[in-house]
């Protein structure tokens, strides 16, 4: 009776190993070794990842990119997907609760999800800086869609999700993926949901994320170029928006003007505004009022786009 009992703690131990190994989430590069593009060797600079006394982890000085594959459990799985672009004004990642934290709430929806540790602009250890954050966004929607069978999702339910800056990144790959180097139908998100994103480089531009991307005598093209919603199309994914009107570091005008150009596109589109909220809650939105409810709206949203069942 003991061996039979032993036995069976074994087994249920090793099942139980077996799940949470087969959960545990897993870290790709982006490049192959020795290939990131625009990359320039400097030992002197280094990887960063701190912990802050409020829990958040928080990277900088990226040097390999990588992918973050967070996946549901298989029988809850919906086959969508989508790539988190953290904030951090072009400066830092805020990979904690706006990476890792946001893909477990995905992953709680049946849907997979992958951080993305971007290169941020740096003189230091890369050439044409401004195009590196892009280039490494392409890279990371491709790579989700040819190992789309590896990691059971559908590569025609790939969204990505940013967050300030992030949401700069995310909003430009959705209306740049057929621009420039690495230019590619595959690069191109089939949504994008995004969170206090930074849209513009004109007058209501968070300074700071346009002075890190493209510098303090960026040309008026270059300042065109990088205001999103200068450049929507008909072409550009469906788009969830969520901003604070109390956003005192991105203005709600961001999101206002990027919805307007999405409908004066007729590109379909929701957005909620909430009168306080201030930057960068995530899902830390405890207390806040009613941005509180942003994640079921957001999943709502996904749900009547099919996403979500």
């Amino acid at each position: 009776m003991h061996l039979i009992t032993y036995c069976s703690l074994l087994s249920a131990t090793l099942l139980l190993n077996t799940f949470t190994m087969a959960q545990k989430p897993e870290s790709v590069d982006l490049w192959p070794a020795g290939k990131v593009p625009h990359s320039v060797a400097n030992d002197a600079v280094q990887e960063k990842g701190e912990t802050g006394a409020d829990g958040i982890l928080r990277i900088s000085q990226v040097k390999v990119p990588t992918l973050m594959a967070f996946l549901p459990a298989k029988e809850k799985a919906t086959g969508a997907s989508v790539m988190i672009c953290p904030g951090g004004g072009y400066s830092i990642l805020a990979y904690g609760h706006e990476g890792e934290e946001v893909a477990r709430w995905l992953n709680g929806l049946g849907v997979a999800a992958f951080v993305l540790k971007y290169r941020l602009p740096d003189d230091r250890i890369q050439t044409n800086k401004e195009q590196v954050p892009l280039a490494d966004a392409m890279q990371g929607m491709k790579v989700i869609r040819q190992n789309a069978a590896k990691w059971g999702v559908d590569p025609n339910k790939i969204g990505i999700m940013g967050f300030s800056a992030g949401g700069h990144l995310a909003s430009t790959l959705s209306t740049h993926y057929h621009r420039g180097e690495g230019a590619s139908e595959e690069a191109k998100p089939n949504f994008a949901i995004l969170l206090y994103p930074v849209i513009t480089f004109g007058t209501k531009a968070h300074s700071g994320s346009r002075e890190k991307l493209v510098g303090k005598n960026a040309s008026q093209e270059q300042i065109d170029y990088y205001s999103n919603e200068l450049q929507v199309s008909d072409k550009t994914p469906p788009t969830f928006l969520v901003h604070s009107e109390d956003d005192k570091g991105v203005p709600v005008e961001n999101s206002v003007n990027y919805y307007l150009a999405l409908k004066n596109a007729n590109v379909p589109a929701e957005m909620h505004l909430y009168p306080k909220g201030g930057h960068g809650y995530a899902l830390r939105t405890k207390g806040k009022g009613s941005v509180e409810t942003w994640p079921e709206a957001c999943k709502a949203w996904l749900q009547s786009m099919g996403y979500v069942k």
